[in-house]
């Protein structure tokens, strides 16, 4: 018998019978309320997708997506072994022990960053166990279960996203951007890096990617490229 997940205040679930993302899409263009958490706890692969009905502009609302990045982060800190390191890309990435391990998507209502979106809905998607033995020939790729998290059940680890993003979102709404933006710059994988467009320097108070061309020129990379059309 399924285990059902135990969701902290204001947030609810529905198991997904494909991919959580669309499904929390689907829902959240229909009509339901924020807070739905829709779920696919896979035995390879776990889904999960949070839906949010912001109360700020779409350009302000993007940073649910870093901070359900953080959200998860502070999930497996709390659950794996203290010597996992669990790091962020800008553009969602997820990143085990320095190998790419999931990735986190977001869709809204609208893509205009100036008009308030009627919703939000940032997921992500974990492997927990590699697609063949042989890992050696991708090693830049991991899963979790290969990363000595093999005790962290995918039920644990959705019930502690879902309260440690609920934390932040609490935190973010009393506090703004500035106190996640402390927490999300030390787990932010390639500040620094150089790339095929530039030198990732950093963000800017929304989190748009500021890269460094080679004239010495900045480029802001709003969050809302990011955005998957509905």
């Amino acid at each position: 018998m399924t285990e059902t997940p135990t969701f902290p205040p204001l947030m609810w679930g529905e198991a997904a019978q494909g991919d959580a993302f669309d499904h929390a899409v689907m829902r959240a263009a229909t009509g339901c309320d924020a807070g739905l958490i829709s779920h696919q706890l896979g035995a390879t692969e776990m889904q999960a997708a949070l839906v949010f009905a912001p109360e700020v502009h779409l350009g302000r609302a993007m940073a649910m997506l870093p901070l359900c990045g953080v959200g998860l982060q502070n999930a497996l800190g709390a659950l794996a072994p203290p010597e996992v390191a669990v790091h962020l890309n800008w553009d969602g990435g997820i990143r085990v022990n320095g190998a790419a391990c999931g990735q986190f998507r977001v869709a809204a209502s609208q893509g205009d960053p100036a008009v308030l979106p009627d919703w939000l809905v940032v997921g992500f998607s974990l492997p927990l166990v590699p697609p063949n033995e042989d890992m050696g020939t991708t090693p830049n790729e991991t899963a979790l279960y290969a990363e000595g998290c093999a005790d962290v059940t995918p039920l644990a680890l959705l019930e502690a996203w879902a309260r440690h993003t609920l934390n932040w979102i609490t935190r973010w709404e009393d506090r703004g951007n500035r106190v996640l933006h402390a927490e999300w710059r030390g787990l932010v994988h390639g500040i620094g890096e150089e790339s095929e467009i530039g030198t990732f320097v950093g963000v800017d108070e929304d989190f748009g990617k500021l890269v460094r061309d080679g004239t010495g020129t900045t480029h802001l990379i709003p969050l809302t490229e990011l955005l998957e059309a509905p």
